[in-house]
């Protein structure tokens, strides 16, 4: 049994404990038994089946909720969840188009689909940072094109900002869009797409106008815009496609001469670095929420491992070094997952919560990192042997450490925001 004692944590309200609830009934039932080949064209056919699944029984409509102004999600524990106009008792109100995202949802979902199935976190994790910049910058017009497709999960989403030459200094990016009446016409690649090749829609941050330079050198923030590209728009094309050590849709995309409606532009010209810094602010506390549920199924795991392997007459719980690493596990998930759920919480009240989101993402990525470590160190062998839980797990977190800001880049945000608190003392 999952650890859900957490849930009685005051950061939570009772409408979450009925989602993490329901949530956990229905992934066990539709995907805690279910194995994935992992060559690419199986990859890519279990991802958009996921999708159409996660639509379906309504959770992915917590990543767009611009989706259904005014609409309910009302939970049972026997039908998929369902829209209703009007608000049943024990549910949860949609935000309306103002993009209201409900951060400890959204983490919560993360934690627990993780904990069955990492592809299954991905596929959930994509629809919201994919669509993210339409939910906060989007006119309405293109809401209602792309968010309720990608809540339904008819329309997966993608979100493309890193170039080969711009991953954590994103302001160093060179893809441009230079304006042509009625169009911005774009050239350039992005690679490390996450749904690249498989994606129906792209939110591409691109330059429209030249870069700007410090004296030291480094590149200003200035001049970047972004804009929704469709998968099959003329001069867009999949360069290359990616393969990775836990395999999920990845690409290098590549932009020649391609010509994007101006009304599919995200925001005010030369507003997109701000757009992409909200977008990755609210799904980043999301990546701590994977990665707890990454450490907790290794520290369960662990656990039903210990007790049941003999080991010189006893078992492999009797001896002190696997209870030590268990305390570590177990104290490290704990201190992470108060800290994840914190920032969440922070972020849901509005308030300017950079530090404290960099600092639960650093925390429970790591804290995962060593957990998963100790599993496949307490399963010996079998911790090394492809298909077993803590084999996969190994390969699951690591990424987590990457994307969406490395652990080094989190370490300098926190650095600066201690720092600029203490000179506005």
């Amino acid at each position: 049994m999952r650890a859900r004692n957490f849930l009685e944590w005051p950061f939570f309200e009772p409408d979450h404990r009925e989602l993490a609830e329901h949530l956990d009934a229905w992934a066990e039932s539709h995907i805690a038994h279910r194995a994935h080949a992992e060559d690419r064209a199986s990859v890519d056919g279990a991802c958009r089946v996921l999708v159409r699944e996660l639509g379906l029984a309504g959770w992915t409509r917590y990543s767009a909720p611009g989706a259904a102004q005014g609409a309910v999600l009302s939970i049972s524990r026997e039908h998929p969840p369902t829209i209703s106009r009007t608000q049943p008792s024990n549910s949860r109100e949609h935000p309306s188009a103002v993009a209201q995202f409900d951060v400890r949802a959204l983490t919560l979902i993360r934690e627990t689909l993780a904990w069955y199935d990492g592809l299954a976190d991905f596929a959930f994790a994509m629809q919201g940072l994919g669509s993210g910049a339409i939910s906060l910058a989007g006119s309405a017009e293109l809401q209602g094109r792309y968010l309720p497709r990608v809540a339904a999960g008819q329309a997966i989403a993608a979100f493309a900002l890193s170039e080969p030459q711009a991953g954590s200094d994103v302001a160093a990016i060179q893809c441009s869009a230079r304006l042509d009446g009625d169009s911005y016409v774009l050239d350039g690649e992005k690679t490390w797409i996450s749904n690249g090749g498989i994606a129906d829609f792209y939110c591409v941050f691109a330059r429209t106008s030249p870069q700007e330079f410090r004296p030291d050198g480094s590149v200003t923030a200035r001049g970047i815009s972004a804009f929704v590209v469709d998968a099959d728009t003329p001069g867009f094309d999949i360069k290359s496609r990616i393969d990775v050590i836990a395999p999920h849709p990845l690409a290098t995309l590549s932009f020649s001469l391609c010509r994007v409606p101006v009304t599919h532009r995200l925001g005010a010209e030369g507003e997109g670095f701000k757009l992409a810094m909200r977008t990755l602010d609210i799904f980043r506390t999301s990546v701590a929420g994977a990665a707890l549920g990454f450490a907790q199924r290794a520290l369960d795991e662990s656990l039903k491992h210990a007790l049941s392997r003999p080991m010189f007459g006893k078992t492999l719980a009797d001896l002190q070094l696997t209870q030590a690493a268990l305390a570590d596990m177990a104290t490290e998930i704990d201190a992470a997952r108060l800290q994840t759920y914190r920032a969440a919480w922070l972020r849901d009240r509005g308030g300017l919560v950079t530090k404290e989101v960099a600092m639960a993402k650093m925390a429970a990525t790591e804290s995962a990192q060593r957990a998963i470590d100790h599993a496949v160190q307490l399963f010996g062998g079998r911790g090394v042997v492809h298909g077993e839980i803590p084999e996969r797990l190994y390969r699951d977190i690591r990424a987590l450490r990457i994307y969406e800001g490395a652990t080094e880049v989190q370490k300098l945000i926190i650095a600066r925001e201690l720092l600029n608190e203490a000179r506005n003392k």
